[in-house]
């Protein structure tokens, strides 16, 4: 036989499931970001390993590309940030909606607020991540039109 919070718990974790959904995409999102600064950092490393044997024309082309890599860097790693704070906000979101339907205290007001905060902070990651993108996409251009310049009118 049900008991009386049976009901209440059901109604909670009904409440719950899209913000969990939500933060199942975060978590693969954060998957994705977190590949793509190990990548930079990478690469970074390898640079910095190589710059011993250089001379000074490819240091001064390394050093360039070390700068893109930094700038690159620190927007996947803000990107980052604000994408695991929107998870925290939904993890926050996730909690408040529970305890508001267990308790029976009016929180949804608080709720949506964190919602909103979650939204703001997810679209303020995607925005970085997508600028990420943008300078590492400019930085292959940049470098495919470098080659071409640099091959004899025969082979274009």
């Amino acid at each position: 036989m049900l008991t009386p919070t049976t009901p209440d718990i059901a109604h909670a974790i009904q409440l719950a499931v899209a913000p969990v959904f939500l933060l199942t995409g975060i978590a693969g999102l954060l998957s994705v970001m977190t590949n793509r600064l190990a990548r930079i950092i990478d690469r970074g490393r390898w640079f910095e390993q190589q710059w011993s044997e250089l001379d000074d024309a490819s240091r001064s082309s390394y050093a360039h590309e070390l700068s893109h890599l930094e700038r690159r860097r620190r927007l996947a790693s803000r990107a980052i940030h604000a994408c695991t704070a929107a998870a925290l906000l939904v993890c926050l979101v996730i909690a408040t909606l529970f305890i508001e339907a267990l308790l029976d205290f009016p929180l949804r007001g608080l709720a949506a607020v964190l919602f909103i905060a979650a939204m703001a902070a997810l679209i303020t990651g995607l925005s970085l991540f997508l600028r990420e993108v943008h300078r590492a996409t400019d930085a292959v251009r940049v470098l495919v039109n470098l080659e071409r310049a640099a091959r004899p009118d025969t082979a274009r």
